[in-house]
């Protein structure tokens, strides 16, 4: 009974996944998003309840990525298509399948790198690629901001994203002991969540999400860049 629990939050999470990809099938943006933070939760839960219980399976983490890729993959880049990509014809089909195969990559290279990477993740992990894509979403409903009117930027964000999930940058994983984290790093993550938090001031929610998916997603480029420079001038 115990190896059910853990089970049941890694099944939640794709159930929120296919609830958020019913939602963006009928129109509800909204809850296309927030279905997908939700998932995010059951995704966190998982793993320390199966910890914590002593039933960590190799079946509970197949479960997990085929969930992960889901609700992180396949939902977040349907809603990015419905709600706007769907205006930029075939760049907008490229965008929405980059993003679900760079996440199914993603989750592949985890799975089979466990053993050696430690301290760290290679590359942007996939809830937080899809989450920025679910924040931003909720941020530009609460703004009503329309992002097919600046060009492509919001496709080729979409495939940014993407490629940074199989790119090897390093992204802090918060256990200790990894990556070492630079303070000019830091303060221009914390100048760039305080400058989305001041310009999307009207949506605080929506904007604090935003801020820290998207804060996380750019820390970690900016962190390597110093950390390739430190190596080069040891």
């Amino acid at each position: 009974m115990r190896r059910m629990i853990p089970n049941l939050c890694t099944s939640a999470n794709l159930l929120f996944g296919m609830c958020s990809i019913l939602s963006t099938f009928h129109g509800d943006y909204f809850f296309g998003a927030v279905f997908i933070l939700i998932a995010l939760v059951a995704d966190g839960l998982d793993g320390r309840i199966a910890r914590a219980l002593g039933v960590v399976s190799e079946l509970g983490k197949e479960m997990d990525s085929l969930c992960d890729l889901g609700s992180f993959g396949i939902a977040p880049a349907f809603l990015a298509y419905s709600f706007c990509m769907h205006h930029f014809g075939y760049y907008g089909w490229v965008a929405a399948i980059l993003f679900a195969l760079c996440g199914m990559w993603r989750l592949a290279r985890f799975n089979v790198n466990t053993g050696v990477v430690h301290g760290y993740f290679m590359g942007l992990a996939i809830p937080a690629g899809g989450c920025i894509v679910a924040s931003t979403t909720l941020l530009f409903l609460a703004l009503d901001i329309h992002p097919q009117n600046y060009g492509l930027v919001y496709p080729v964000t979409m495939i940014a994203v993407a490629y940074l999930m199989v790119s090897h940058v390093h992204y802090p994983d918060f256990k200790g002991g990894g990556e070492k984290l630079f303070p000019v790093a830091k303060i221009l993550a914390a100048a760039m969540f305080a400058a989305i938090i001041y310009f999307a001031q009207t949506a605080p929610v929506a904007a604090v999400l935003t801020a820290i998916f998207s804060t996380y997603a750019v820390f970690g480029i900016v962190n390597s860049l110093f950390a390739l420079m430190n190596r080069q001038e040891e």
